[in-house]
């Protein structure tokens, strides 16, 4: 992780980038994304496929800087534009499991009637966003491959908007987030009280992935806004620790904690709930034929 101390005129790079680095950070991201595939596969939790995409990403990116420092001093281009568009852009991919799993957590607890955002909108409005940050931060590294500076500068401007908007609207869902939370630690529902549906844990989780991602695009966009010749791009070890560890994080989080219930019991907490409803109406019901006489 050598800075341009040794060679301040290294082609893309500002650096020689880690070989050993980038080939850690690929073999972790590939056995994550392996164990998500299996876990996806068993539970049938389809909403954590963009995640396991992101986990790709993550995968081809680290891979691509082990192949520009094999082709040191001289990297070809395809290598650092492969690895700065999906090192880029994973994260978003990341948040869009995220909502979802805010959006399952709602509907487990047959709590849409507390959240700030009705579930059917929910996902709609943050995935919708996160799209647009995506394709926003793909277009954006997408120039700055370019060899024009100027495009280059506008591309590191468009990255830096896609970026802001993907803070903003996360933030937005923790507070969405944190306010469901409180209503319904403040009059819990009664599918609240299920032991077998975790869902003030499953927020706790959300919480602690949601404050690693916001990390990442916090220091992300310090990167854009000190541009080109600043501290952060210029020294390799801000990515790994400020990206790569984090994302690695919310991976990791979840392949030991997999909210698998909220794919299998959800539905089923609600029918529950149902039927005991119906069931205590036509006890009631009964009753009023009984002291009638009929």
């Amino acid at each position: 992780m050598s800075s341009t101390d040794t060679d301040s005129h290294y082609k893309f790079y500002h650096y020689y980038p880690s070989l050993a680095g980038a080939t850690v950070m690929a073999v972790v991201f590939g056995l994550m994304t392996a164990w998500q595939l299996f876990l996806i596969a068993k539970h049938r939790t389809w909403y954590f496929i963009p995640l396991v995409i992101g986990g790709i990403f993550e995968i081809v990116g680290y891979a691509a800087r082990g192949v520009s420092n094999t082709q040191a001093p001289n990297p070809t281009l395809a290598p650092y534009v492969i690895q700065t568009l999906l090192l880029l852009v994973a994260p978003a991919l990341f948040a869009a499991t995220i909502y979802m799993i805010l959006g399952r957590v709602i509907l487990s607890v047959d709590g849409e009637s507390l959240s700030l955002i009705k579930k059917k909108w929910l996902t709609k409005i943050f995935v919708t966003s996160d799209v647009i940050s995506f394709i926003v931060q793909l277009g954006g590294g997408g120039l700055m491959a370019s060899s024009d500076a100027s495009q280059a500068q506008m591309g590191s401007h468009i990255v830096l908007a896609g970026l802001l908007l993907q803070i903003i609207i996360f933030g937005f869902f923790v507070v969405v987030a944190l306010v469901f939370h409180l209503r319904m630690c403040a009059t819990p529902t009664y599918q609240a009280h299920n032991p077998s549906l975790p869902w003030k844990k499953s927020l706790y989780v959300l919480y602690i992935t949601c404050t690693f991602i916001m990390i990442r695009s916090i220091v992300r966009v310090a990167e854009f806004v000190e541009g080109f010749e600043g501290t952060i791009i210029l020294h390799e070890v801000y990515l790994y620790v400020f990206d790569a560890v984090p994302m690695a994080g919310v991976m990791f989080i979840y392949c030991i904690w997999y909210p698998s219930h909220y794919s299998r019991q959800a539905p089923k907490a609600i029918l529950d709930r149902e039927i005991e409803d119906s069931n205590l109406e036509l006890e009631f019901r009964g009753g009023e034929m009984t002291s009638d006489g009929h």
